[in-house]
């Protein structure tokens, strides 16, 4: 399987506009961060004093007894009383525009092609469905077993051969995002891949 670094000439050829500048730094942030933060399930949650199981008898009477006063069994300074300022469910999404995302994922792209991390190849595929076969496959690209392999579609014996393979993950071009492509130290891209890559990122 021939493999070659995506050069930032090959990448305009393939109509990819590639970011040269050190713009949009803030816009891939903002992305990742909404990305992140739209994976949180925001479930935390605690009894308040008011929520708490105990009745709200009075534990002793006021005065005489020379102990503190005590109003209610469930008070926050007692063992098993509610918590102050605890987490309650909340929603932590963020809304990021397609224009912004799109523009993420360009700038993104292209700092991975200027630094020489990205390879393209005509396909990628394996024959039968084994975890030796996809390792070869992928020995002959890179070394770097934390791999990103995009293409517009896989088979299915190429998915059942990586799914073994924790530190690589396959992702179709038109599902890839952002952040995947921070993350992978290598990314693999097969010519239909970068062509759908390259419509994703048309204006």
């Amino acid at each position: 399987m021939a493999a070659k670094v995506l050069t930032v000439e090959a990448a305009k050829a393939a109509k990819i506009d590639v970011i040269e500048n050190g713009k949009y730094t803030q816009v891939v942030h903002d992305t990742v961060v909404a990305m992140r933060a739209n994976r949180r399930s925001g479930t935390a949650s605690v009894k308040t004093k008011a929520t708490v199981s105990g009745s709200g008898a009075k534990p002793w009477r006021q005065k005489g007894t020379g102990r503190a006063r005590a109003g209610y069994k469930s008070s926050p300074v007692w063992v098993g009383g509610g918590v102050v300022f605890g987490p309650h469910p909340r929603d932590y999404s963020k809304k990021v525009s397609k224009s912004v995302k799109k523009i993420a994922l360009r700038k993104a792209l292209s700092e991975r092609i200027k630094a020489g991390d990205v390879f393209i190849v005509d396909e990628f595929a394996v024959k039968e469905p084994k975890t030796k076969n996809f390792v070869s496959t992928i020995a002959k690209i890179t070394e770097e077993p934390k791999t990103l392999i995009v293409s517009a579609a896989f088979d299915k014996n190429t998915y059942l051969a990586a799914r073994n393979v924790q530190p690589t993950l396959l992702i179709t071009a038109a599902e890839v995002n952002t952040e995947q492509l921070l993350h992978y130290r290598k990314i693999v891209i097969t010519n239909d891949g970068l062509a759908q890559i390259s419509d994703r990122l048309a204006p």
